[in-house]
């Protein structure tokens, strides 16, 4: 069953120590296997791709973890970077809005600690609405086997000069 619940209802944070559980729960249910909660678990102990201050959660009105975003450090042949991966909403809470709050909300945290570009592996259908266009634009490209509609950029500082190349995702992602 989807929810209905408006997105006024969202209060979003900074993921917790005492999330950590809630956080794989909603991964796993999300995506229906543990990978991407085993992802995320993975990434906290990368000590060069965690970025503590961009793991994010949605709670709903009761108070409970609806929707996860996170951000971490990649790289774009030599310079840095940021990866928005793993983005997950608990099944009932899907089409509800949460799942867009919390990518608001870790975006907006992103910007404000002087990330400038964050990339997204990931639907091009729903990532154009924050404002991520094709990586293709700045000549970005996977060093993987992937359509390029799925790569999707986007620079937070407003620029329009970014330095190409392939991305390069932490060791965790496997790719």
């Amino acid at each position: 069953m989807t929810s209905t619940e408006p997105t006024s209802v969202w209060r979003t944070r900074r993921e917790t120590a005492a999330d950590r559980g809630a956080v794989h729960a909603v991964n796993a249910a999300a995506f229906e296997r543990a990978d991407e909660a085993d992802l995320v678990d993975a990434l906290r102990a990368d000590q060069e791709a965690w970025l503590p201050d961009l793991s994010y959660v949605a709670e709903a009105p009761d108070g409970t973890v609806a929707a996860y975003a996170l951000i971490t450090r990649c790289h774009v042949d030599a310079g840095e970077a940021a990866a928005l991966a793993p983005v997950a909403v608990r099944p009932e809470h899907q089409r509800s809005g949460a799942g867009s709050a919390v990518v608001r909300a870790v975006l907006e945290a992103a910007r404000a600690r002087g990330e400038r570009l964050v990339l997204v592996l990931g639907h091009p259908g729903y990532y154009p609405r924050f404002g991520f266009v094709p990586a293709s634009e700045y000549g970005i490209r996977p060093g993987f086997d992937v359509p390029s509609e799925h790569l999707m950029a986007l620079v937070l500082d407003g620029s329009s000069v970014v330095a190409p190349g392939t991305i390069r995702y932490p060791a965790a992602f496997g790719v």
